[in-house]
């Protein structure tokens, strides 16, 4: 076998065939076996349920080690950027390929400050919406509709394009969950405040009263903290991509086919929506006010391990993450270090402990690799946040946003990019 290339030996129809492909290298991780002519060549197509042994595209965006617990974007680890950088500061490092200076990040924060605003037409699509809505349908519904406010964006011509459909919708995406929590709740929306930051204006809008006024408290006028702020900030930063997952697959393909890239991202957010993707951390807060009470954690950890129990404890394991979840590090830190300042539940937490526990300890666990993920702290976190169930999702739109953009601008300046179609072992009449 040649050094650059990949030996494959077929019988077919009984007579051996030999078929040489190329092994293209990346500059981490696992090289790839080039099988796009694999069908033309063998008239074979290859079966990967799920797709997890196939690379769908190349990226120079974000890098995954599983085995190792490791997770970078832009060649920057995520504890760095997490800890030690805003999510703004992220933002910037995905769509231009490095951190911004002070001068660059005030001008990207001033851009979006003023993009937050919504078409009053738009805001009006929001308000038909029933008040018993499940924010992401709305969030979902609101964001397609922004393509028919800003059309022109089926043709993009030159960087100065690129950065403002991408800064319309990163700064976008916040008004509109929030207004998507606040038609749930059966309130009135909540404008933007130019005078704060971004996570701050999303917890302003999710929480203000009329002109722009906020909860009264006994020592006055309630105030969103430095520590709300620097905990949601780094929730943001810790979902703002993670490589090809399933929505941002999504996102890639819808990308293909040339429909707009808003069109695109709302497909992403459905797909997010699924309990096995981005609702998982709901899920885990409804499992932890199920089993109620620490003194109950030792049933449900035994039903978890029983086979024939269709009980699954959610926030453990990952598709990819065959060590700890390396966000689920950072957050496990933040969570520890943020208890007593955002005074977290303290029944969730005593029963969110006790599982951690069991879990890390416990053989059947750490055999199977099933270490607690992200979604398992966030949902306390976002809990301490009073930020309601509805809604963690909405904020892994949020966060996740950036992510979804970039990857979309990656594949749609891609030479190489055709029309995702996956074919089929076909088992019917």
């Amino acid at each position: 076998m040649e050094k650059n290339k990949a030996k494959i030996i077929l019988n077919i129809d009984g007579e051996e065939k030999i078929f040489y492909y190329d092994i293209l290298e990346g500059t981490k991780g696992p090289s790839v076996v080039d099988i796009r002519s694999f069908y033309k060549d063998t008239g074979l197509f290859t079966y990967d349920v799920g797709l997890t042994s196939t690379a769908s595209c190349r990226s120079e965006i974000t890098y995954i080690d599983g085995g190792k617990g490791e997770l970078s974007y832009r060649g920057i680890d995520i504890e760095t950027l997490a800890t030690k950088h805003s999510y703004l500061e992220t933002c910037y490092l995905l769509l231009n390929n490095r951190l911004p200076n002070k001068e660059e990040l005030h001008a990207f924060d001033v851009e979006l400050r003023y993009r937050s605003y919504l078409p009053e037409g738009l805001k009006q699509v929001i308000g038909a919406f029933p008040d018993n809505a499940h924010p992401m349908s709305t969030l979902s519904a609101g964001v397609t509709a922004l393509a028919a406010f800003h059309f022109d964006h089926l043709e993009l011509n030159c960087k100065d394009d690129f950065v403002e459909m991408a800064s319309r919708i990163i700064a976008k995406v916040p008004t509109i969950a929030a207004m998507a929590y606040r038609k749930h709740i059966g309130y009135f929306f909540s404008e933007p405040n130019l005078d704060l930051s971004f996570t701050e204006n999303f917890l302003f809008m999710m929480r203000s009263y009329p002109y722009g006024k906020m909860r009264l408290t006994i020592d006055g006028p309630e105030k969103i903290s430095d520590v709300e702020i620097r905990a949601l900030d780094a929730i943001f930063t810790l979902h703002a991509d993670h490589e090809q997952n399933a929505s941002t697959t999504v996102v890639r393909g819808v990308g293909s086919t040339g429909s707009h890239p808003y069109v695109a991202i709302s497909s992403g957010i459905n797909a997010l929506w699924g309990r096995a993707h981005g609702g998982a951390n709901e899920s885990v807060i409804a499992q932890l006010e199920m089993i109620g009470d620490v003194s109950n954690v030792d049933k449900f950890i035994a039903k978890a391990k029983d086979p024939n129990d269709s009980f699954r404890l959610m926030g453990f394991g990952h598709r990819v993450y065959k060590n700890f979840d390396p966000r689920a590090k950072v957050l496990k830190q933040l969570q520890d270090e943020l208890k007593e300042e955002l005074t977290l539940d303290s029944k969730l937490m005593q029963i969110a402990s006790r599982i951690e526990e069991i879990a890390l300890n416990d053989e059947y666990f750490v055999k199977r690799n099933l270490y607690p993920n992200i979604d398992f702290y966030s949902g306390v976190i976002l809990t301490s946040l009073r930020i309601p169930k509805e809604m963690f999702t909405c904020l892994f739109v949020v966060g996740r946003t950036v992510g979804w953009i970039t990857q979309w601008m990656e594949g749609y300046k891609d030479k190489e990019s055709k029309i995702v179609r996956p074919r089929q072992l076909y088992k019917g009449k």
